[in-house]
């Protein structure tokens, strides 16, 4: 005897939905009862000065020199040390390119890591 096949597949699905739901029931826990939200109330009026923020910004306050005074000033070099603004120019020029070319290496790498690390190592432009 042979079952018609749109009942078989209905009486199967009914039962895994009657399945499912019994056992959701199950491991759901009771709610439980909700409290009350708790009355409004409303933010407090703004003031200029909050409790606990920084001051207001006063130019020329504690933080730099006054408006009277004057930065300090250069101190003395001791005998036999490097004063700096006794360098030749060849030696600016040299102390530049030795300072430019380790930032441009460590430039060049940190490009190199960001193409590898997206996939294109090789750069369109040249």
């Amino acid at each position: 005897m042979q079952r018609a096949p749109g009942r078989t597949t209905g009486a199967l699905a009914a039962s895994a939905a009657a399945a499912v739901a019994a056992s959701l029931s199950r491991a759901r826990p009771a709610p439980a009862p909700a409290e009350p939200p708790p009355p409004y109330e409303p933010p407090p009026a703004y003031s200029a000065s909050a409790p606990g923020a920084p001051p207001p910004y006063t130019p020329g306050g504690s933080g730099s020199p006054s408006a009277g005074e004057d930065p300090p000033a250069y101190s003395a070099v001791a005998e036999g040390g490097m004063d700096p603004r006794e360098l030749t120019d060849f030696q600016l020029d040299e102390l530049v390119h030795r300072i430019i070319g380790r930032v441009t290496r460590l430039v060049r790498t940190e490009l190199r890591m960001d193409r590898e690390r997206i996939g294109r190592l090789r750069d369109p432009r040249g």
